[in-house]
């Protein structure tokens, strides 16, 4: 195996970004090192103080979430970056699993990052593999996984790693989550079995059906053509050059600290004895307490040890859950700022100035534009058209904030590699970032979006979920993505 995760620990929370707080403490990787946190420097924006707060502050007392952490950067410096809220409310469980007043959120919240796994981790562990020349991506998924197609199906062969990584090769959206498998213990390999024989619901390439299961194929690829576990291999090849050293995976069974483990979830055991040291490849169960928890395990009751438990620090995807926290769809863990050093890395890396983006311009532009089978440039340009048009004459009544439609033509979806363009998931855009900016967003309630044209990124990290019913978060960050783009007067708005 190569070189192993960094241990760390909790992270006192820090007041703004232009002091953050020192790198946790922990053993370094066996192989690879770290590089320093590099901050961007932190020119707060005036003009975006009300326009964001109000919103969130709203959304919080409406109520449609407990709290959240903002960060938005412009042109090479952070902007704007404040925690809302609480991390966890007052009527759940704290970490002693007693009651207790509710815990303010701190802009060094970790979030369980759900779908942002799939554009921050592992699109960027194949795209190396591609730069290698290990993998191609339009070969056939077999060709690297004989056992997607062992029996030789016709439509199964045309199924390549394009499609993969656009959501479009016709696989389901998820994996059954009927009967016990991987509920009394993790299973990866059965889940892994599950994805690769998967059956297909549409003709390849034919549209955009976006699919869990085929980022946990991709996970895969990567742990077969890298010989490494997923987590490893992203820990040290991605987040560890980018300095995002409060990133990572938070697999229970490599947990290190007074916890217990029931079922597949983590909790905190402070009857157990401390460690006084953790071995490199674990992690602390000291940064349980910085985790935002997120919902109530409700996956299959009579059987899961840990239904109905608040779930912190464990990952709150049921698929990733039963494969043991790692999995190529979800299982990250982060921090709005590691996200924004990410953010800004790219940015940099495809400006062509010095970044440490683990990855080439030329592949972060096949990236970040549209890249589905049959994609043509002309398409954006007829997206943004039919954009500006239908704002203008058949505006979003029910959000003004929001653009008309998304995608802007109907059956036009755009998909990068890993990346959102124009889809019906493309709300975090707002209606000021043209389309040919790109995103994402993760059930849990977390959302990234970025604007190359203006230099632009925006943040929004909520646990949504954490509130009972709480909505989908990519309504919110479209708001708040429209009155970014307003209050620095990007386009002309």
């Amino acid at each position: 195996m190569g070189g192993a995760a960094l241990v760390l620990g909790a992270v006192p929370a820090c007041s703004h970004p232009g002091h953050p707080p020192p790198p946790p403490a922990g053993t370094p990787s066996a192989t690879v090192p770290v590089i320093p946190r590099a901050e961007a420097p932190y020119l707060p924006r005036e003009e975006l103080v009300a326009p964001v707060s109000q919103l969130i502050n709203d959304a919080i007392a409406v109520p449609r979430l407990p709290g959240a952490v903002v960060r938005i950067g412009h042109a090479g410096t952070i902007v704007f970056s404040q925690a809302f809220g609480a991390r966890r409310l007052g009527d759940e469980p704290a970490l002693d699993s007693l009651l207790s007043p509710a815990e303010p959120m701190t802009e060094d919240t970790m979030f369980d990052i759900a779908s942002l796994t799939k554009c921050l981790a592992t699109t960027v562990a194949v795209l190396q593999l591609y730069e290698q020349g290990k993998v191609q991506i339009d070969e056939p998924v077999q060709i690297y996984l004989p056992e997607f197609n062992e029996t030789n199906d016709p439509r199964r062969a045309q199924v390549t790693l394009r499609m993969l990584l656009t959501h479009t090769s016709g696989i389901g959206g998820d994996l059954s989550h009927q009967g016990p498998w991987g509920l009394t213990a993790a299973d990866k390999a059965d889940g892994i079995h599950r994805a690769l024989t998967a059956p297909l619901e549409f003709g390849p390439g034919e549209l955009f059906h976006y699919s869990d299961i085929g980022f946990i194929i991709l996970g895969q690829l990567v742990e077969n053509m890298t010989g490494q576990p997923l987590d490893t291999y992203v820990q040290d090849n991605v987040f560890a050059p980018l300095g995002m050293t409060d990133t990572r995976y938070l697999p229970a069974a490599k947990a290190c600290g007074p916890h217990l483990i029931r079922g597949t979830a983590i909790a905190l055991d402070p009857r157990a004895s401390q460690r006084d040291e953790c071995p490199v490849g674990s992690w602390s169960t000291d940064l349980l307490a910085r985790i935002a928890p997120t919902a109530h395990d409700e996956d299959t009751p009579g059987i899961n040890p840990d239904f109905d438990q608040l779930l912190r620090g464990t990952v709150d995807d049921p698929t990733a859950r039963r494969m043991g926290g790692v999995a190529g769809s979800a299982g990250v863990f982060s921090t709005a700022a590691d996200i924004g050093r990410y953010a800004q890395a790219l940015l940099d890396r495809l400006a062509g100035r010095p970044s440490s983006f683990p990855l080439r311009q030329s592949t972060l532009e096949l990236m970040t534009t549209p890249q589905q089978p049959g994609h043509d440039p002309a398409q954006l340009v007829a997206a943004n058209a039919a954009a500006q048009q239908a704002n203008a004459t058949t505006p979003n009544r029910a959000d003004p904030l929001l653009a008309a439609n998304y995608p802007a033509i109907s059956g036009q979806d755009l998909r990068g590699f890993g990346w959102d363009i124009d889809t019906p998931h493309s709300r975090p855009r707002g209606m000021i970032f043209p389309i040919g900016s790109f995103g994402h967003t993760g059930f849990t309630g977390v959302t990234l979006w970025i604007d190359p044209g203006s230099e632009t990124y925006v943040i929004v990290l909520a646990n949504v979920i954490h509130q009972r019913g709480g909505p989908p978060i990519a309504g919110l960050s479209g708001d708040v993505a429209t009155v970014t783009g307003r209050a620095l007067h990007l386009y002309g708005s």
